[in-house]
């Protein structure tokens, strides 16, 4: 049963080369965390370019090729790249300069200029200027002052708000127009045909199924219903841009700071799904897209942060579990993993197993863009054991080297139904330990 369910002894095709969730920079290797040691212990040294070739290898992800550094002596040329966007710099025996373009603004704008002298107050290490017809953001520094942390912050700064600002600054004032976009790599039609029709079911069904209860009495299952699906079209779906900021826009409805109760919250965000509901493929496809990037938009936590997201969504899951409402349960336990890939820049191992539970979930999904993830069966509720521990041990076993007491136990795993296996997966992950020693 399982061979036919499985197509067990059929050679299975490469999975597509596409990425999932915000970028994250903590997943940096044994090797590359004693560059930054070495870049530090040089800087020191007064060994300052040695100190920059070892940063900017630190910052280098293989993967990505986000990084492209070229010196000569002691002078050279860096580029980073950050989504849709290139910091370009240089370096010699004085200084240590950076910039990256927003935008072109063929004429002055006064509002233009209005708007950027008032975000300057909120700059710590960069700020914004104008060259000519170019709107750009720059930063600099002695190179007796560029030590690994003020880089990093620095250009980090830099590449976050610059990639964050330029399309909505474009969207904002006519006067200003897109430029150095070159770099972003297109995805292909069918792709984007997937994503999009996928991330309009899970609008509907959501938003079906939540006509279907009591919008007092499930408030809080609602609540997990609405953010699951923000935080799923989040890490699935990769939306960029303008579409982007419309869906951190739904999220910031329930976690505003205000007076209104769950249930307006809940109200204020459908309305915001029922909007993206009703965009068409030539409003959504401009903003699917891939792109390289260096740093995350969001700060690495201790484990025990994840930990206690898991731990009351067990909590706040039995309920659900109990009175035979699965749908709710499994956007329950979701939601704890989702909301930590959204929030939190987590250690790669844990990101991989937050991609395998998607994978076991959302079968159809990926395998309409590509994949080969025979790990469950939802019609059939049937689960492949044997799959899912192999892949577990593999994302175990890659990073044992820099976490070496970290281990899953398999014996906890439950396959009787997708709620069982989705609590007794969630509540594993809240044993790993990311201890480097």
């Amino acid at each position: 049963m399982f061979d036919k369910l499985f197509g067990r002894g059929k050679k299975k095709p490469d999975n597509p080369d596409i990425s999932f969730g915000r970028y994250s920079d903590n997943n940096k290797t044994v090797e590359k965390v004693r560059r930054w040691t070495d870049a530090d212990n040089l800087f020191k040294q007064q060994s300052y370019y040695e100190s920059i070739d070892a940063f900017f290898d630190y910052l280098a992800d293989d993967k990505e090729r986000n990084v492209v550094l070229q010196r000569n002596n002691d002078s050279g040329t860096f580029q980073i790249f950050q989504g849709s966007k290139i910091v370009r710099g240089e370096f010699d025996k004085e200084s240590l300069k950076a910039e990256i373009t927003l935008a072109r603004m063929p004429q002055a704008s006064v509002p233009v200029m209005r708007r950027l002298l008032e975000m300057n107050f909120s700059l710590y290490y960069s700020r914004y200027a104008l060259d000519n017809e170019r709107l750009c953001m720059r930063f600099d520094s002695d190179i007796k002052a560029a030590n690994p942390n003020k880089l990093y912050y620095g250009l980090k700064e830099l590449a976050i708000k610059a990639d964050k600002l330029d399309d909505l600054l474009v969207q904002e004032f006519a006067a200003l127009q897109t430029v150095d976009t070159e770099h972003i790599i297109t995805i292909p039609d069918s792709e984007k045909e997937v994503k999009y029709s996928f991330m309009m079911r899970w609008i509907k069904e959501a938003l079906d199924y939540i006509a279907t209860l009591d919008a007092d009495k499930f408030s809080g299952g609602i609540a997990y219903l609405l953010l699951s699906l923000a935080f799923r079209i989040d890490y699935l779906i990769c939306p960029d841009g303008k579409l982007l900021n419309e869906l951190e826009k739904i999220v910031e409805i329930y976690y505003r700071k205000d007076e209104k109760q769950t249930m307006e919250r809940n109200q204020g965000m459908i309305e915001g799904f029922k909007k993206l509901q009703s965009k068409t493929k030539e409003e959504v496809y401009p903003f699917l897209f891939r792109a390289k990037h260096t740093f995350a938009i969001v700060v690495p936590q201790h484990h025990q942060t994840v930990v206690d997201a898991i731990n009351a969504a067990a909590q706040n899951v039995v309920w659900y579990r109990d009175n035979n409402y699965p749908t709710v349960a499994n956007n329950v336990m979701e939601y704890a993993l989702s909301f930590s890939q959204y929030s939190y820049s987590l250690p790669k191992p844990l990101s991989d197993l937050v991609l395998l539970f998607m994978q076991i979930s959302y079968r159809e999904y990926f395998e309409a863009l590509g994949f080969t993830v025979p790990y469950y069966d939802i019609l059939a509720n049937q689960f492949n054991p044997e799959a899912i521990r192999q892949r577990i041990d593999e994302i175990i076993g890659a990073w044992q080297s820099k976490y070496p007491k970290l281990q899953f136990r398999m014996d906890t795993l439950k396959f009787n139904s997708l709620v069982a296996f989705n609590s007794s997966f969630s509540t594993e992950l809240t044993a790993l330990n990311f201890d480097s020693n």
